[in-house]
């Protein structure tokens, strides 16, 4: 299911491809709505009705880039949907309404030294569908659409994965799987849209159920690289799930923080905590929206993210499976 999931397009405001998967694989579990952004809702009734109203959040979007104009050539300038470094983009294979291209930048030779000493930047670099002209280019592409990495799925070495959008597909994979699993109690599942530009799906959402308590499966920045030591790794890949006590965007609840690593230390589960203040996730919509929530992020740790080759582990999708099974009852009390 992972690798359908990433494999299918769906940049912030674009995610509708995403959408049709996820609502075919959970239309016979639940209860289902569509918001007017295009979220989906979902209700689960399990076994008993709880003390409190607990919400499991994912988003389904992905980074990706725009077109904004077609030169004189042909060539297509574009800017970035979500957070993407212009470095990993350079040379790049994307795809623009089932048309292929190239992401181009001015020839090496032709450098200044001050240009090569320089980080690139969106609007120094084109893309190239191979059109002789603007004309040319209008008859596929046109201002506003989007251009998709073009990224293999696929695993190697000791367990890990490669692909784009595994932020954040792996969260919504773990939804559909708990929607389609035997619940305790009644349980709401959001299925979030452009959490990548602003949290905006997670807004809405979150306001129309008004949960007690909200658990946001995530996936979050592992730079656990060759050089990087102690805490500037983050987290770090075969250490399993990282639960969030702050970030950019949210102070998560310390209780809740507290109860899951206390979960994870009884049940054998590994667990690590995300050693920067930094990035965010759809907790910080849910934290303040209406009444308010107490919130909790448990996010899969993830190298290279933003980009057309992001690494997980499959050990650590395993743990945060089990931990989020294990949390689950201690929640509704």
């Amino acid at each position: 299911m992972l690798k359908k999931l990433c494999l299918l397009n769906g940049t912030s405001g674009d995610e509708k491809p995403v959408r049709d998967f996820i609502i075919n694989e959970i239309k016979n579990y639940c209860q289902y709505s569509i918001d007017s952004l295009g979220s989906v809702i979902a209700f689960k009734k399990g076994k008993k009705a709880p003390k409190k109203k607990v919400m499991y959040c994912a988003h389904m979007d992905e980074v990706g880039l725009i077109i904004t104009d077609i030169d004189d050539s042909g060539y297509l300038s574009f800017d970035a949907v979500g957070g993407i470094d212009p470095k990993v983009i350079a040379d790049r294979v994307v795809n623009v309404n089932s048309v292929n291209g190239v992401i181009g930048l001015k020839p090496i030779h032709q450098l200044t030294y001050e240009e090569k000493e320089a980080v690139p930047a969106f609007k120094s670099m084109k893309i190239d569908i191979g059109a002789n002209s603007r004309e040319d280019a209008l008859n596929f592409v046109h201002p506003g659409d989007y251009a998709y990495f073009v990224s293999d799925y696929c695993e190697f070495g000791d367990g890990f994965i490669k692909s784009k959008a595994l932020d954040d597909r792996i969260g919504c994979m773990l939804l559909i799987e708990l929607i389609k699993s035997d619940l305790e109690y009644d349980t709401w599942f959001c299925f979030n849209v452009q959490e990548e530009v602003g949290l905006r799906g997670a807004l809405c959402t979150s306001y129309q159920v008004q949960s007690d308590i909200a658990v946001v499966l995530e996936a979050t920045t592992a730079a656990d690289l060759c050089g990087v030591t102690g805490g500037e790794r983050v987290c770090v890949l075969g250490e399993g799930a990282v639960v969030s006590f702050m970030d950019g965007r949210t102070i998560y609840d310390k209780e809740l923080y507290s109860l899951a690593m206390k979960t994870a230390k009884e049940n054998d589960i590994k667990a690590q905590t995300k050693t920067a203040i930094a990035g965010g996730n759809d907790s910080g919509a849910i934290q303040n929206s209406g009444k308010g929530s107490r919130v909790l992020a448990i996010s899969l740790p993830c190298r290279y993210i933003h980009s057309a080759s992001s690494v997980v582990k499959k050990s650590d999708i395993e743990e945060t499976r089990k931990l989020i099974n294990a949390l689950m009852l201690k929640l509704y009390d």
